[in-house]
């Protein structure tokens, strides 16, 4: 989903980031004015209105983050809402917890739903003359109705138990709690794909072009939950010591640069432990001292090395090793250690390869099984 979007800014130290997603809707906005005789600057102006509605939908998401000491750090924008990240593990960890998804959970459709009454009551005393429930209730020839009913939309879309709205959210974590954690994903994305499909069914019938649009997204959401699910059903049973590397050069903290870089030569790791004596002080990367090199000329290996980095054991799970990854102040490397010793390390640049080479394992080793029930 990153891959597909673009930076719109930094606000209190959250990079806002918004999927292309919007451009696909910018343009049906500005059709649907064509086809209904209104002119592309009043499409370009409902556009904006779900721009807003969807900003009005992330900012009370985004207080109640920092109400809960929640760490944002990123925020991608989706038609159907946004995908939050977070600025440490501990973080990530509290915000997937089924009390959590339930609390953040409600902050989105509630914020819309109220939003969109106090425009609505706004709209009858300032300007009474506008009737709030002719229809259509979402056109470019009506902005200030239209301004009412996406937020009310978008509030009443989000209430529905599919995955990944907000209703769905909420849901995961009740059926957490009552089947488990795989077989409450399971369910709920089942149910989007369901949902999805009543919204697309209902805005053809309709017809309803925002409905249909919003059946889309909420199809395509549900597929993405699906696949992280299967994702996280094949990781979950797999642990540190299944996809470390077992055979890895480590440098030495009063190494010269030069000798570090020659050394680096003759290896195929991106990402290298800095050791004193036995002990693990920092990590530091090969472009890493190349820069140093051609910055401020030949000098030490701890001078350079990064001190911030985290720690793994051998039966740790791979979705913590993830975890720590991703939202670990962009951890590269996480050594994995048998008490003081480096038994392996993850990076991630093995391990998306490890984790192919695994599934390959597991695939024949299935495949044998089966020959063998057959036989």
């Amino acid at each position: 989903m990153r891959g597909w979007s673009f930076p719109i800014g930094r606000f209190l130290g959250v990079d806002v980031r918004i999927h292309t997603f919007f451009l696909l809707l910018l343009g049906v906005a500005i059709s649907y004015a064509s086809v209904g005789g209104a002119t592309g600057g009043r499409g370009f102006g409902l556009w904006l209105l779900l721009v807003l509605a969807v900003a009005v939908r992330e900012t009370a998401r985004a207080i109640a983050a920092a109400w809960y000491n929640l760490d944002v750090r990123s925020l991608l924008l989706l038609p159907f809402g946004g995908l939050m990240g977070y600025g440490s593990t501990e973080a990530t960890e509290r915000a997937s917890t089924p009390e959590m998804q339930k609390r953040m959970g409600i902050v989105g459709p509630i914020a819309n739903l109220g939003f969109g009454v106090l425009l609505g009551a706004l709209v009858l005393v300032v300007a009474p003359q506008v009737n709030l429930f002719e229809r259509p209730w979402i056109t470019p020839t009506h902005l200030l109705r239209a301004a009412v009913w996406v937020n009310l939309l978008l509030g009443a879309v989000n209430l529905l138990p599919a995955a990944p709205l907000d209703g769905g959210r909420v849901f995961r974590g009740e059926f957490a709690k009552s089947h488990g954690g795989i077989k409450g994903l399971k369910m709920v994305a089942n149910i989007g794909q369901v949902v999805s499909f009543g919204l697309i069914v209902a805005g053809i019938l309709v017809p309803n072009v925002w409905l249909l649009m919003m059946g889309v997204f909420v199809m395509i959401g549900a597929r993405m939950e699906d696949q992280g699910l299967l994702l996280q059903t094949d990781v979950d049973s797999v642990r540190m010591r299944d996809v470390m590397l077992l055979e890895f050069s480590t440098l030495s903290a009063s190494a010269t640069l030069d000798d570090a870089l020659v050394q680096s030569v003759h290896s195929l790791q991106d990402v290298f432990p800095v050791v004193r004596g036995t002990n693990l002080v920092g990590a530091v990367s090969r472009q890493g001292i190349i820069d140093a090199l051609q910055s401020g000329g030949n000098g030490y290996v701890q001078g350079v090395m990064t001190r911030s980095f985290q720690i793994a054991q051998p039966d740790d799970s791979l979705v913590k090793t993830l975890r720590r990854i991703v939202s670990g102040q962009g951890a590269q490397l996480v050594p994995v250690l048998d008490g003081d010793r480096i038994v392996g390390i993850i990076t991630p640049q093995n391990l998306a390869q490890s984790m192919t080479m695994l599934n390959q394992r597991r695939r024949m080793r299935e495949r044998e099984a089966d020959k063998s029930n057959d036989e």
